[in-house]
């Protein structure tokens, strides 16, 4: 009985050590910050998208971020997908038409330039990621496909206490399914930009004050959004938030554009394994009811 509560003991203390580096695993992923929770439409096992938010949020991003963002994984057939943006085949067609894609090579060996279609995918602002970097201060702006996906933010219950927060953020997400917590860091970091306080400056140097970057306070991105910058021609605010929150959201589809499909065939599967664990305790009891035990 004493080896027993000894090795009891020692599971209970591995598995705290382990939850502990678990959390603080996830919290330095993105440098410690914590985010707040945002209400999002796709959020839940019933989530879907806004199509005339993803049609905003692509408005912005082909307005304001594809000038240095490139999104390699996303072609323009996608924007007219089932869960996707809502566009219709022409509307996608006349898209894919406005940008030019280079294609070759020809019948003499030369690459040549023509209007985009459906089965391309966007173009990246730059031909490749020196050239990207070179212009961007010697870093490459990152693609924007998965970025949704990449960025880990940690949001949840606060007790005060750092670890217990993380413990408890372990524990809380996989309870309530919250997966947005890349859409939360991305809108946090589109809204969060300042002025650089006095005992900062030194550190910021010539970039940016943003208390939500991940990876410290000073980001290399000038602040993208601000009022009236983007026309809306369908009586949305056209403010720094709102363009924020669309944009994020086209962001999260582009990087889940099966979300909506993957969650109406997890909540039929869900459905199906209690109709089905219901027959079989039913019949488990009718067969045995007359053995004796």
């Amino acid at each position: 009985m004493i080896t027993l509560t000894k090795n009891a003991v020692r599971a209970l203390v591995v598995a705290g050590a382990l939850a502990v580096s678990a959390a603080g695993a996830m919290a330095s992923g993105e440098g410690g910050h914590h985010y707040v929770k945002q209400d999002w439409s796709f959020a839940g096992p019933f989530g879907k998208f806004d199509k005339a938010q993803l049609q905003r949020g692509f408005k912005i991003y082909r307005e304001v971020c594809s000038s240095c963002h490139s999104m390699e994984y996303v072609a323009f057939r996608n924007l007219g997908q089932d869960g996707a943006l809502g566009f219709t085949e022409d509307e996608v067609k006349a898209i894919a038409a406005e940008y030019e894609v280079e294609d070759g090579p020809n019948a003499d060996g030369d690459m040549f330039t023509r209007p985009g279609k459906p089965f391309d995918h966007i173009p990246s602002p730059f031909p490749n990621v020196e050239a990207a970097a070179a212009a961007n201060g010697g870093k490459a702006p990152p693609d924007l496909s998965l970025i949704a996906k990449a960025r880990a933010a940690s949001v949840g219950p606060d007790v005060g206490i750092e670890v217990f927060n993380d413990i408890l953020r372990l524990i809380w997400h996989p309870l309530t399914t919250y997966q947005e917590y890349g859409a939360d860091y991305i809108f946090a970091l589109l809204t969060s930009f300042e002025e650089t306080p006095e005992d900062l400056k030194e550190v910021v140097g010539d970039k940016y004050y943003n208390p939500a970057f991940g990876s410290g306070v000073a980001i290399g991105m000038a602040p993208p959004l601000s009022d009236e910058l983007v026309e809306y021609t369908d009586g949305t605010p056209m403010t720094t938030e709102q363009y924020a929150r669309d944009v994020t959201a086209f962001l999260m589809w582009a990087a889940e554009p099966k979300l909506e499909e993957r969650k109406h065939v997890g909540v039929n599967s869900l459905i199906f394994l209690v109709v089905l664990s219901f027959l079989l305790f039913f019949t488990k009891r009718k067969l045995w009811s007359g053995v004796k035990h």
